[in-house]
Formats: structure tokens, sequence, C-alpha cells
């Protein structure tokens, strides 16, 4: 299922990101970007403000996940409300924001609506699971006695 996320909504209530901190909206989607490949969903995230160039490299560029920001005289809010506007099901979709009026607009669209604080606890499973996958899939790496010898021989062996 997709997530439309309005994304100054959402660091305004992580105890670990803040609106003043610029770099607060780069963490924000390198979690997001984790979420969207443990979860296996499309992420579409919103952000107040002027368009950010360091959230369009490469990294940023996906079919599954993209950024988008409102024109220069609108606000997210409005964002989120056209990209809603616009989709024709919206049966599948989460919007994740606290914002009463969003959250009243997806639910008349038929959208299913996530309070940031529900979506947090979320993320942070997913972060963890993902963690925990990534320990999972560590290749234990034992040396044989002969590759020992090898680094020995190289290195010499220390009496301390």
């Amino acid at each position: 299922m997709p997530y439309l996320i309005d994304g100054s909504n959402l660091i305004g209530h992580m105890p670990n990101l803040e609106l003043s901190d610029p770099k607060s909206k780069h963490r924000l989607a390198a979690q997001l970007l984790i979420f969207q490949k443990t979860k296996r969903t499309k992420i579409i995230l919103v952000f107040d403000g002027p368009l950010d160039p360091d959230l369009f490299g490469e990294k940023f560029k996906r079919k599954e996940f993209s950024i988008l920001w409102p024109d220069l005289e609108e606000s997210a809010d409005t964002r989120i409300k056209q990209w809603i506007e616009k989709q024709t099901d919206l049966r599948h979709l989460y919007v994740v924001s606290s914002d009463r009026e969003i959250k009243s607009f997806a639910q008349r669209t038929g959208a299913k609506v996530l309070d940031c604080e529900e979506f947090h606890k979320l993320l942070k499973t997913a972060l963890k699971e993902s963690k925990e996958s990534q320990a999972m899939n560590k290749e234990d790496i034992t040396l044989s006695p002969l590759e020992v010898d090898h680094w020995l021989d190289i290195f010499g062996e220390s009496d301390e």
C-alpha cells in the first residue's frame, strides 16, 4: 500500500528530528527509504518550504519513492490535496498526517489515515527489522588455520 506522507508534519512528531534543523528532512527521507525497501511499498513524501536540491540526487529518484514540493505560493497541505484529487483509487492509500484538515480531506476521498504517532511506531519497527535483517544477512567470516598462519607470517607473531 502506498503512503502519502506530510513530511514536515511528521518531523514535528518525531523526537529525534526538529523542523528548525535543515538536516531533519534528509534524515527523514533516509529513514523512509529504508521503510520503503523493508515494506516494499511506495512512498510519496511532501515537504513544506523551498525545494531542497540535495533531496533530488539519484538516491531520492526512484519509482517507488518520490519527494514532492509545493509551488512557491502554496503549502504542502495544498500539494497533498492536489495529489489526492488526481488519484482514481484511494482505497489502498495511507495518508500520514496529524493535521485535522488533511486527515478529514483524505477520509472523505476514501483514503486511509494514519496519525504521525502511529506511523512513527511503524517506522521504528521497520528500521529495527532492517537492522536485524542486515545482521542476519552478514556473512560469518572465519579464517582457516592455513589463512591464520599466512597472516601471522606476514605480520609476525606477538609475544605480548
